[in-house]
């Protein structure tokens, strides 16, 4: 009798495997061969289960938006207005060895999109997340009185936005400038002139 294989199951291992060779090896080393052997498999076993690499890069992409968004939750519970701004920031810029090697999957799979549109309804909307999250904790910080009712928010959270997506970029292009107190510098500066 053939072995039956939880579809949805494999594709979810073949991405954790994925994402288990970029943490341990780099991006670089992510090869068909490397994932296989990850899993133990044969290497024409992985396109039973994606069209292609494209697939698995959009695949990674999504399992480390969830991972960004349960850390986010993680950090910012118990916690509102400024407390919980930059816990929330802690986990998406590339400040530590987990968040940098994310920045180098999230990196490519932008690259991958603007080569293949196929693949776009695989991204998540981080950025209506991401904003709405960070708007909510602005306003919070408002109430709370360390920030002035001028502070324009949408514009705002747009700049800091910008900034966490840039700062991914720049993770990659392993920029010597930019260490992570000044990562989170630049977010400081954002926000000074609304400071009471």
């Amino acid at each position: 009798m053939p072995k039956i294989v939880d579809h949805d199951q494999r594709r979810s291992e073949i991405v954790e495997a994925f994402l288990a060779v970029v943490a341990r090896d780099g991006l670089s080393a992510a090869t068909s061969r490397a994932i296989a052997a990850e899993l133990g498999i044969g290497t024409g076993a992985l396109w039973h289960y994606f069209d292609g690499f494209d697939e698995v890069a959009a695949g990674a992409y999504m399992r480390i938006t969830e991972r960004t968004n349960d850390r986010i939750a993680a950090a910012t519970a118990g916690l509102r207005g400024l407390d919980a701004f930059y816990a929330m920031i802690r986990e998406i810029l590339p400040l530590t060895k987990e968040t940098r090697d994310e920045a180098f999957v999230v990196v490519a799979f932008w690259g991958r999109l603007a080569a293949n549109s196929k693949i776009d309804q695989s991204r998540a909307d981080v950025g209506d997340n991401w904003g709405g999250q960070i708007a909510g904790r602005l306003a919070e910080a408002i109430e709370d009185g360390v920030l002035t009712a001028t502070i324009p928010i949408p514009e705002v959270v747009e700049v800091v936005l910008m900034i966490c997506i840039g700062q991914q970029v720049s993770a990659v292009m392993a920029d010597p400038m930019v260490d992570a107190g000044r990562r989170l510098a630049m977010i400081d500066h954002c926000l000074s002139p609304w400071r009471p």
